[in-house]
């Protein structure tokens, strides 16, 4: 186990004046799951590139352990990475993959055949050691491509996007293995990934990333309840949070914290609106509700997200009255999009 830190870290591309990675400072903990999230082109990938030692930075530092990194080659940083293709030989068998970089290093056959054993029964795919790639599934597939990192017994795991080829069923099933893997061997983890229920779902902390910046770093509960600017604040949360303009002033506030007046017990800093209803999507467990509000500033298209077994019914093409309590209301700087001091409404 150790630390990962990067500081003052840039990375410009030949040709391109606007950095990939622009200054920026980041520390893990020990044994922590950072999982770095953002849209494509944020900088998030070239950031574990850099990490990695897959790519080279244009000022800045990295340290594994406390130890600087910049200018060591990827084999030399103790760290084991993971890509989105998995990167197997698909010529070789699982149980060859998974000791080839052991054999590279040129271990001692016994002892690679003990890390093999050890690695696969970790993961599960004991039984799969003799297949070759064509003949796993993208889940098992990925078992191995970690099994492989794990024999190396790194001291950071560096995951780019493992699960974005699996199709959405698989990937459930394929976060909670990594879950689980990673608390029983304790590695610092850093993921990429743009999808935001894996981020939610793995990460001790997230970092979101914006063009080459992070916007907010803190855990799940820290980046969804309280953002720290606007786009923090309608990047995470499907449906995105509602935004209506007021003044100086933009106000936030999560499509489930909008609920018909009656079904929420509404605080003395309650806000309520006018919701113009204009449609109704049933989801199975919850009901999306879609219009626009009144009373927060000028009509805005809003959208409320309902429990399909609690909420009172709702009718498109009509006006209903709601409520958003004022604990739930976030207010953000209309000029520079950053969170703006609690305001009375």
């Amino acid at each position: 186990m150790a630390t990962v830190e990067v500081k003052h870290l840039t990375k410009r591309f030949d040709g391109n004046a606007t950095p990939a990675v622009d200054d920026l400072d980041l520390a893990t903990g020990e044994g922590e799951y950072l999982v770095l999230l953002g849209p494509s082109g944020c900088g998030k990938t070239t950031l574990l590139r850099l990490i990695a030692g897959l790519e080279q930075p244009t000022e800045g530092e990295v340290f594994i352990g406390g130890e600087p990194m910049v200018g060591l080659p990827p084999r030399a940083r103790k760290i084991a990475m993971v890509f989105q293709s998995y990167a197997l030989y698909p010529h070789k068998t699982a149980r060859r993959n998974i000791e080839f970089p052991l054999r590279a290093a040129g271990m001692a056959s016994d002892e690679r055949a003990r890390k093999v054993e050890w690695a696969s029964e970790l993961l599960g795919i004991t039984r799969l050691l003799d297949r070759r790639p064509r003949h796993l599934s993208g889940g098992e597939r990925q078992r191995v491509a970690l099994a492989r990192a794990l024999v190396r017994e790194p001291d950071v795991f560096l995951l780019d996007e493992p699960l974005s080829n699996l199709d959405a069923k698989l990937r459930a099933t394929a976060r909670d293995d990594l879950k689980q893997f990673q608390d029983r061997v304790g590695t610092t983890t850093i993921y990429v990934t743009h999808d935001q229920v894996e981020a939610m779902g793995l990460g001790d902390r997230i970092a979101v990333m914006a063009e080459g910046r992070i916007r907010q770093l803190g855990t799940p509960f820290e980046v969804y309840d309280d953002p720290a600017d606007t786009f923090v604040a309608t990047f995470l949360g499907s449906p995105p949070m509602n935004m209506v303009a007021r003044n100086d002033v933009t106000v936030g506030f999560r499509p489930e914290s909008l609920l018909p007046k009656g079904v929420v017990e509404a605080d003395a800093d309650a806000v309520s609106v006018a919701f113009d209803v204009s449609r109704v999507e049933y989801l199975g467990a919850e009901r999306q509700v879609i219009g626009t509000v009144e009373g927060l500033g000028p009509p805005t298209r809003a959208i409320a997200l309902l429990p399909a077994n609690v909420a009172a019914p709702v009718p498109a093409g009509e006006t209903s009255d709601f409520v958003v309590r004022g604990a739930d209301l976030r207010f953000f700087d209309k000029a520079t999009g950053l969170r703006a001091s609690r305001m009375v409404l």
